[in-house]
């Protein structure tokens, strides 16, 4: 791990080194810096490459530190408390039942039913295990959808697609046209997975971000712009952050 010392701030950073990279790419995200370079970048050119923008780099890293400061959190799975759904923090109500398996529905909020045998410090556990479960099958209903209606009209059929827990990625497709999507994406608005879902398609045609590309996924969502900013604006949403009380 190498690091940028910018005043008296110290900044980690991982390098990867990897054909696919023509030239120097820097992502910062709430908890992670990467320097992604060509495999035949020499120390001198990273070095060049990190020293132009290490204005942008300590910039984004004190507003990505906001960001994950300022995500919604929760410490207790109870009534009351609330977590974001498709872009809206819904509320909880938690009830305890005579049955031994946690039983989740949604309507305007969940309704959550627990094991009253439970122990009460594996309550929370419990719930958040089976929400998890409940939201990635919802996800996966939902990419279904997008990509049996959007796949076979415009001629972009993935091999096969899949519900991933991506750390910096909101999906990706790779050579094999395989399609990922982050499971995180369901608690953006449905507008938003589905500009997520059509993004990763039209990559089945073209590879990179070209403006062939953002022609493709205009022409088959001519607002993506709006819903891309939505996702660029509102990343610190898509989770449920655990805070620990003391």
């Amino acid at each position: 791990m190498r690091s940028l010392i910018i005043g008296n701030t110290e900044i980690p950073y991982a390098l990867k080194r990897t054909g696919s990279s023509e030239k120097a790419r820097i992502t910062v995200t709430p908890d992670f810096v990467e320097v992604v370079v060509p495999p035949h970048a020499t120390d001198a050119q990273i070095d060049q490459a990190i020293e132009r923008r290490r204005r942008w780099i300590f910039e984004q890293t004190r507003k990505m530190r906001n960001i994950a400061e300022n995500a919604p959190s929760i410490s207790r799975f109870v009534s009351g408390a609330k977590i974001p759904f498709r872009g809206r923090m819904m509320r909880l109500k938690v009830v305890s039942t005579d049955d031994s398996l946690v039983h989740i529905s949604y309507r305007n909020g969940f309704y959550i039913e627990y094991p009253a045998s439970a122990a009460a410090q594996s309550q929370d556990m419990l719930i958040e295990d089976a929400l998890r479960l409940w939201l990635k099958k919802r996800l996966r209903q939902d990419v279904g959808d997008f990509i049996r209606h959007y796949g076979p009209k415009y001629g972009l059929v993935p091999k096969s697609w899949h519900i991933k827990d991506q750390k910096h990625l909101w999906g990706s497709c790779g050579n094999d046209d395989r399609i990922h999507i982050n499971w995180h994406l369901i608690f953006a608005p449905k507008a938003v997975l589905e500009y997520a879902v059509v993004h990763e398609l039209c990559h089945l045609r073209h590879r990179n971000h070209d403006k062939p590309f953002w022609n493709l996924v205009g022409s088959i969502l001519p607002d993506y712009s709006a819903r891309k900013t939505w996702l660029d604006q509102n990343a610190h949403m898509l989770a449920i952050n655990r805070v620990e009380t003391r």
